[in-house]
């Protein structure tokens, strides 16, 4: 299992927070996805045997926020 930080930028609310660990956490392959607002970013727990970190950064920037490295 592999853990990343992701810097998320356009979150500003709890929906925001909802939306995105919603997206992240149904993708097969994700184990965790806790957003931390204050911070704009995503912590993600993941197998990188069957999922991305591309697609991991398609899946929030499906939602319309800007991931940047």
């Amino acid at each position: 299992m592999k853990e990343t930080t992701l810097n998320v930028q356009g979150m500003s609310c709890n929906h925001c927070v909802q939306a995105v660990e919603g997206a992240v956490n149904a993708l097969p392959g994700v184990e965790r996805a806790l957003v931390e607002l204050k911070a704009n970013n995503v912590t993600v727990q993941f197998d990188e045997q069957a999922i991305s970190i591309e697609q991991i950064t398609e899946a929030i920037e499906e939602q319309g926020y800007d991931v940047k490295a």
